[in-house]
C-alpha cells in the first residue's frame, strides 16, 4: 500500500511539473514569437490567412520547446525524488 501511495505521489508531482513547465514554455514562446516577428503567433494554423511557412514554423518550434520544457520539469522532479528518498522514482506506468 505504501508503495502505491508513493507511486501516486510521484506521478502527481511529475504531472503537475509537466503542466506548469508547458505553460511557462508556451508563455515564453509567445513572447519570443511576438518579439521576433512583430505579430501574434497563429492561434489557428489552419486558417487561410496563415501562410504555410508560418504555420510550420510555429508547429515545429512550439512542439519542440514545450516538449523540452515538460522533459526538464519531469527530470527535476525525478532528481528531487531521488535526493529526498534515496531511491529512484517509481515507474510511471
Amino acid at each position: 500500500m505504501a508503495d502505491d501511495t508513493g507511486k501516486f505521489g510521484y506521478k502527481l508531482m511529475a504531472t503537475i511539473a509537466a503542466i506548469l513547465g508547458a505553460l511557462v514554455a508556451r508563455k515564453s514562446l509567445t513572447f519570443a514569437w511576438k518579439a521576433a516577428t512583430g505579430k501574434e503567433p497563429p492561434a489557428n494554423p489552419e486558417h487561410p490567412t496563415v501562410t504555410w511557412p508560418e504555420a510550420v514554423s510555429w508547429a515545429v518550434v512550439s512542439g519542440a520547446v514545450v516538449g523540452l520544457a515538460r522533459l526538464a520539469a519531469q527530470k527535476r522532479v525525478a532528481a528531487s525524488w531521488h535526493r529526498s528518498t534515496g531511491s529512484p522514482p517509481p515507474s510511471r506506468d
